[in-house]
């Protein structure tokens, strides 16, 4: 049974779907696009899991708080759906690129509440020159002419590979119309927010104490898999994991990879006792 709600929360209502039975896994999305870029990986997550779906705020129907928010408030409102849904027992969380973020510093802050952590296409870094430039540019314009048709050719250039834009029109078909659908203000804040003020995580990763998966995409220009190796070593119990042809939507480009990765780290991990 599926089971759809809002939440009030810390980053404003959250619209939260819950589906399955079995041990509590949340998912949380990349920025621009909403909880439907689950749709591939759901059913084979799910298969003997509880799976708590959040829509972050600024996206799909959630909404937002009417002001700048972080990915630690993020994370406190994770805690405060848990609370919500009655799940007290630690989770596994499953991020793709923003989502992730918001892992880390879930599995950090709130320690007790997480089992494992698998992050998709996210970057511990901040932002490069480059990639704030290019940001700031494609807000700019969107906050004027909304989803125009090269402003989705630019978020699907960098969200999706070259491969996935080629191969996979109903990919890039989604993620536009997430753009088209997203309320203008409340996704301008989000990215800023959360993309534009984004801190380095680098120095969380070593206190991130359970098992954890850095998942990265072979052309995700912004967290190659040398960076993502380099990461996973600087946890106490991490590991990487590269899927060809994708980029940062990896559960959206790859799904029977993503899955298969999830589904045999979960039953590999065994979190560490303290």
């Amino acid at each position: 049974m599926t089971r759809m709600q809002k939440i009030s929360t810390e980053v404003g209502p959250l619209a939260v779907r819950v589906h399955g039975e079995g041990r509590p896994a949340v998912l949380w999305h990349s920025l621009f696009v909403d909880e439907r870029s689950w749709s591939r990986v759901e059913d084979a997550l799910g298969i003997d899991r509880r799976l708590v779906v959040v829509t972050g705020p600024g996206h799909g129907a959630s909404g937002d708080p009417g002001r700048r928010y972080t990915t630690g408030e993020c994370a406190a409102a994770a805690v405060t759906v848990l609370d919500a849904l009655g799940i007290d027992e630690p989770v596994d969380w499953v991020g793709n690129a923003w989502g992730g973020h918001v892992g880390i510093v879930f599995a950090t802050d709130a320690a007790s509440r997480c089992r494992t952590l698998v992050t998709l296409g996210t970057p511990v870094q901040a932002l490069n020159r480059a990639e704030h430039a290019r940001t700031l540019f494609l807000l700019a314009a969107y906050r004027t002419l909304g989803a125009a048709g090269f402003i989705r050719s630019g978020v699907t250039n960098v969200l999706l590979s070259a491969a996935t834009r080629e191969r996979d029109p109903e990919a890039v078909a989604l993620v536009e119309d997430c753009l088209v659908r997203a309320d203008r203000a409340a996704l301008r804040n989000a990215v800023v927010s959360i993309s534009l003020h984004r801190p380095d995580l680098t120095e969380r990763l070593p206190r991130v104490s359970v098992p954890t998966l850095f998942v990265t995409g072979s052309d995700h220009k912004g967290w190659t898999p040398e960076q993502a190796r380099a990461a996973s070593l600087l946890l106490p119990d991490g590991f990487c994991a590269v899927v060809d042809g994708a980029a940062y939507l990896v559960p959206l480009e790859a799904p029977a990879e993503t899955t298969d990765l999830v589904r045999r780290f979960w039953a590999a991990a065994v979190p560490r006792r303290t």
